[in-house]
């Protein structure tokens, strides 16, 4: 019975850990999204403005060493779509990956940016 009752414990703990750990890449995920929100036309047409890789920690703010390291990409290229306002959309997709135990765990965002979109009414 005490082996019973061990292994759901374990179960659970093992599940909340998770849980945390798709909660911080979602966290990153949405950050890197409003990043590129805040970004005007010519700076997301710019190579090298939105740096494409990235590290981040389960903690912020601590080294990588303090536990979990998240690593990504983010990419923006043309959206693939044909219609005449083709030029005026990119499709930006941040992928971040990291390491579970011995899993390679990942999330991926994608969404698009118009020429004409909110950027223009912040600045």
């Amino acid at each position: 019975m005490f082996l019973t009752v061990y292994a759901g414990f374990s179960s659970g703990f093992a599940l909340l850990q998770l849980t945390r750990e798709n909660l911080r890449a979602t966290q990153i995920l949405q950050e890197k999204m409003e990043t590129i929100r805040l970004c005007n036309w010519s700076q997301i047409n710019t190579p090298g403005f939105v740096p494409t890789n990235f590290v981040d920690t389960f903690y912020p703010g601590t080294s990588a060493a303090a536990g979990i390291t998240y690593t990504g990409t983010v990419q923006i290229v043309q959206a693939p779509i044909t219609e005449s306002y083709s030029n005026q959309l990119r499709q930006v997709t941040v992928h971040v990956q990291w390491l579970s135990g011995n899993t390679v765990r990942q999330r991926e965002m994608s969404s698009f940016v118009s020429q004409h979109g909110l950027q223009n009414y912040i600045y």
